[in-house]
């Protein structure tokens, strides 16, 4: 073996010890083949490739909707163009505007990222007759993998396990009733040409079928541009597994071992984790050799995931499907292999060989992946959209943590595109110590303006089945009673709240008095204590749905006793507000005890950032507004709302219609979902306040009942 020979494999072993170490054994792209690549993406899948093609000396093109012209991906290219209005539709999803970009640019290639074109045969044809490298795989490869029906015949003839359902081109409701008969309930509708969760529903019976079809028929064609379904046999909670495969143009098929991708809601991912926890070495061995051989069965090129359903009672596995293009989670394999898998993307897209063998792929330790997304999990993941005011992320010391975005403080989450925020990602030499990091990471990621999911993740991490790796699809509904537990605030949180807003109060006064002093310097602050005090006073919150009332009584300068709701002693709380790297810490001292709060005020809210979790209370009025707003606030169940900004879909009732609780009034479309609004009363329709096409914004009144006497 020549001595170079010897040099790489040995630095190949060695990188997969060190977590995202970068394949320092591999020189730079192949530059013949191309030296400028476009995006055909946006958000952090777009910021991701750019990094990856700026070490590799290749520059990089932007694409951006008019939304997006001041967004990171744009910021981080070498250059950008625009592409349309901000509809995918008209922008993100328009192959002659992109080819024409990438003409223009003289970009010899084009990275699809995922989601909207990645898994687009026809746009893999149109870059191939342009003669522009798509950073994939061939068409077949994605026609055949694509259509889900397609894609199991093809395996069942390759010998590989698939899970029992109908494939078929018969698409119309009686027939597609009859077959789910057939196969029996519970049982799942996917599209034919979906991912990522939409077009798919699970059916617990008979009675449930036709509406879930049409709704997911609705959704598949909104997002795929094809209605088209199968079904399968729904097997109850079971695990999903997926295997990372490479493939070559030189008839090279590797596999990066798997990833557990279990924890979902709505059928999209929320934590994945690689390796799976509890797979044998056996089972391991099994996995990556069934899913080079599906790749090898359709020629595949490129990066590709294979996805498996798991009994996790036999640990049984059946093919579900292959993503033809590289997955959301792909840094949790790159964290416990040390690989970049991008740069292997467009090595094999530039016509070069797998730059590893089987033999040469090794992984170590455990990597984590939570996704955090704007939404409310306490109002059934309900995704959300809005200015991100305050985002403060955890400290990256080392390797073994890392964040991947597309968005900065003061940027937009927009109605238009998937309402993820960012992937934190977190590598430990064992599961236990990887899940530590992210726990203590997430503590660390503070968001306020718009709800995220962030502390339901921290739920999720410290439920003691998840500790244990007891996993799968069903986890959350299994365990919704402990995840969504009743919150009541602490005491000692009331009291940091009180505090906070009084001196929130006097930083206030003294910026209108003194308007020279920074109102947030440790001198503005001192000064400001002693600024629009009273000797007693009576704060009221709402937080966790619970009335709390807090007397106040001032003692002396920087000190205050508390009570809370009349009930218990009078507390001793004193403390200061100061601005520490960009953010504003309060120190309390209650009865001795000493605790540091990161706080800040965005809309009319209070956000109080502990070592625990995240409390948000509403800026105290004065009493009789407060009663007022409680009144306000209170939720009409005979008035049917937009539960988010989006478009009518659907419309369901007509007035003078009786509808029962429960019944579908009619459907949103927004974040790239279906949202079905459903009567919360017996009654009749008195009013329909919209039609299909229109956009409307949240909390809008759309459908009026009159609630039945009985």
């Amino acid at each position: 073996m020549r001595l170079i020979e010897k040099i790489q494999i040995s630095i190949s072993q060695c990188s997969t010890l060190i977590p995202h170490s970068r394949n320092l054994h591999i020189s730079k792209i192949t530059t013949d083949r191309f030296n400028k690549i476009l995006i055909a993406n946006r958000g952090e899948i777009a910021c991701r490739v750019t990094r990856t093609a700026k070490k590799l000396g290749v520059k990089t093109v932007a694409v951006y909707s008019d939304i997006d012209k001041d967004s990171l991906h744009v910021e981080q290219a070498d250059e950008a163009y625009c592409i349309g209005p901000a509809p995918s539709s008209q922008s993100y999803l328009r192959q002659d505007k992109i080819i024409s970009i990438a003409k223009k640019s003289k970009s010899q290639a084009i990275h699809p990222g995922y989601g909207f074109l990645s898994e687009n045969a026809e746009f893999a044809e149109l870059c191939q007759k342009e003669n522009i490298v798509f950073v994939g795989p061939p068409a077949d490869a994605i026609k055949n993998m694509g259509i889900k029906s397609t894609s199991k015949d093809m395996m069942i003839k390759a010998g590989i396990p698939v899970i029992a359902g109908y494939h078929g081109d018969n698409q119309s409701n009686e027939t597609l009733l009859l077959e789910a008969k057939k196969i029996g309930f519970p049982l799942m509708i996917k599209a034919v040409c979906g991912g990522g969760g939409k077009g798919m529903r699970i059916v617990l019976k008979e009675s449930q079928f036709i509406e879930a079809l049409e709704s997911a028929k609705t959704e598949s064609k909104k997002a795929f541009g094809d209605s088209s379904i199968l079904l399968e046999q729904y097997v109850r909670n079971p695990r999903h597994i997926e295997v990372q495969i490479f493939a070559d143009k030189h008839g090279n098929v590797v596999h990066m071992f798997e990833r557990d991708c279990s924890i979902q809601r709505r059928h999209q991912k929320i934590i994945e984790e690689a390796p799976a926890p509890g797979i044998s070495i056996n089972l391991r061995s099994d996995l990556g050799a069934t899913a080079v051989r599906a790749a090898k069965a359709v020629g595949y090129v490129g990066a590709g995931t294979v996805e498996f359903i798991m009994d996790r009672d036999q640990n049984n596995f059946y093919f579900m499907e292959m993503n033809t293009r590289l997955q959301v989670e792909h840094p949790i394999t790159e964290a416990i292999t040390g690989l970049d898998l991008v740069e292997w993307q467009l090595r094999i897209a530039a016509g070069e060989e797998l730059p590893l063998k089987q033999a040469q792929i090794n992984f170590r330790g455990h990597a984590f992946e939570a996704r955090i997304y704007a939404e409310e999990p306490r109002k059934d993941f309900l995704p959300g959209a809005g200015k991100l005011s305050y985002m403060r992320v955890p400290e990256i010391a080392t390797e073994a943590i890392r964040i991947e975005t597309g968005v900065r403080e003061k940027d937009q989450v927009s109605v238009h595109y998937d309402p993820m925020i960012a992937k934190l990602i977190v590598w430990g030499k064992d599961r236990k110590e990887a899940l530590a990091i992210l726990r203590s990471k997430l503590n660390d990621y503070n968001i306020a303006g718009l709800s995220t999911n962030i502390e339901f993740i921290k739920d999720l991490c410290s439920h003691s089945n998840f500790l244990q790796g007891q996993v799968h699809t069903g986890f959350i509904e299994e365990h919704c009673r402990e995840l969504f537990r009743e919150l009541h605030v602490p005491s000692e949180v009331v009291a940091q709240a009180a505090l906070a807003s009084i001196l929130y109060e006097d930083t206030h006064s003294l910026r209108s008095s003194l308007t020279t002093v920074d109102p947030f310097s440790p001198f503005a602050t001192e000064i400001g204590l002693r600024l629009n005090h009273t000797l007693t006073r009576t704060l009221y919150f709402n937080v966790c749905d619970d009335d709390i009332e807090v007397e106040i009584r001032y003692i002396e300068p920087e000190v205050y006793s508390m009570r809370i709701n009349q009930i218990g002693p009078w507390r001793r709380v004193t403390g200061t507000l100061k601005k520490k790297e960009n953010t504003l810490e309060l120190c309390t001292e209650i009865d001795e005890t000493i605790t540091r709060t990161k706080i800040i005020k965005i809309h009319n809210k209070l956000h109080l950032f502990t070592k625990d979790r995240e409390w948000q209370f509403n800026i105290p009025p004065r009493k009789f507004l407060y009663n007022l707003t409680k009144c306000q606030n209170k939720v009409d169940p005979c008035k049917a709302l937009s539960p988010i900004p989006g478009s009518v879909e659907k419309v369901c009732v007509a007035k003078g219609d009786t509808v029962k609780i429960g019944d579908a009034l009619l459907v949103i479309n927004a974040m790239k979902m279906e949202h079905i609004i459903r009567a919360s009363v017996n009654g009749l329709v008195e009013d329909v306040l919209c039609s299909i096409g229109d956009n409307v914004p949240k909390d809008k009144i759309l459908v009026k009942l009159t609630k039945s006497v009985s």
